[in-house]
């Protein structure tokens, strides 16, 4: 009876013991999470703040005319970013023009037309595109895609399309339409693998019972699942269009490096990534500075686009 007696209080303290470290626990995970996420935003106001400092002397300077005008001159002291972000948004509105739909139609296939054998192989290969490195991509889009697709589709395009401005000639693989078509390639997979799992995500009750009030497949995913992904979808895009907006290498190396504003999607251009990219090694004084805001601005802008994808994301949620 005594060594049952010790058994059941042994058993008890360390049950007693547990409880207490679990009480412990909760304040000290929930202290360790807090100093984590404090950290990034503390991280992130710093890179704000010293940045934004940086920049401030080309930004008095050259005041409204650094956003608003096209002439970039370091030689000069002339810094006008314009044509930097007008190059950033068309070749991001190309990227995502070509890549949505191809994304979507993907997405589509690998979970509601694919056979069971086909879906695993094909989800993996498009996973894998999202980890080769962009410098690669604008290597091959360099060596493979621009002798072999771009240069001939731009050409077709100026001499059956020229009459139409943004087809206009004379026409050059090194251009807005260059730099789009390697930045869809290289965001087709991060928004293909997301809209896939917000797909699979839909209940598979809501599809059954559209199949038994006589649906075909397409009415099923127009009725049914479109609806429901919908919100998820639009938030896969904006990150996708938040990566084409910051992606620097491949469009540098294919963008054509003009400084330019043009209606042509077939000529030469720039964007702000790419011309910190290839001005920065050699820049002095006024012309760091005038880099560093090209950053800012761009900083600013991939805000924007992230608040109004969180915004038409709840809205779209709530409605």
């Amino acid at each position: 009876m005594g060594e049952r007696r010790d058994l059941v209080l042994r058993g008890g303290l360390q049950r007693l013991m547990k409880r207490g470290a679990g009480r412990l626990a909760d304040p000290v995970f929930a202290v360790v999470t807090g100093i984590a996420g404090l950290a990034v935003l503390i991280i992130l106001a710093y890179m704000v703040v010293v940045t934004t400092y940086t920049a401030v002397p080309v930004f008095r300077s050259q005041g409204w005319s650094f956003i608003f005008s096209t002439d970039w001159s370091p030689s000069e002291g002339k810094f006008g970013a314009f044509a930097f972000i007008y190059g950033t948004i068309i070749t991001s509105l190309i990227a995502l023009l070509i890549a949505v739909p191809l994304s979507l139609g993907v997405a589509l296939f690998l979970t509601e037309i694919a056979p069971r054998w086909i879906r695993g192989p094909v989800a993996y290969l498009v996973d894998l595109l999202a980890a080769v490195p962009s410098v690669v991509y604008g290597l091959w889009g360099v060596f493979v895609l621009l002798p072999g697709f771009l240069q001939p589709i731009a050409t077709w395009l100026s001499v059956k399309l020229g009459w139409i401005p943004i087809f206009a000639g004379p026409a050059t693989g090194l251009s807005f339409f260059g730099a789009g078509v390697v930045l869809a390639i290289m965001i087709i997979p991060i928004i293909t693998s997301l809209c896939r799992e917000i797909l699979k995500a839909v209940p598979v009750g809501e599809k059954n019972a559209a199949f038994a009030l006589g649906a075909t497949r397409w009415e099923m995913i127009r009725g049914a699942v479109l609806p429901r992904a919908k919100a998820g979808i639009i938030g896969a895009v904006m990150l996708g269009l938040g990566r084409a907006l910051g992606e620097t290498i491949a469009v540098a190396l294919l963008v054509g490096s003009r400084a330019q504003v043009t209606a042509s999607i077939l000529q030469p251009g720039y964007s702000m990534a790419a011309v910190i990219a290839n001005q920065f090694q050699e820049a002095t004084g006024d012309h760091v500075s005038a880099l560093v805001g090209v950053g800012v601005v761009l900083f600013g802008i991939t805000i924007i686009v992230n608040v109004a994808a969180r915004v038409l994301v709840w809205r779209m949620v709530e409605s």
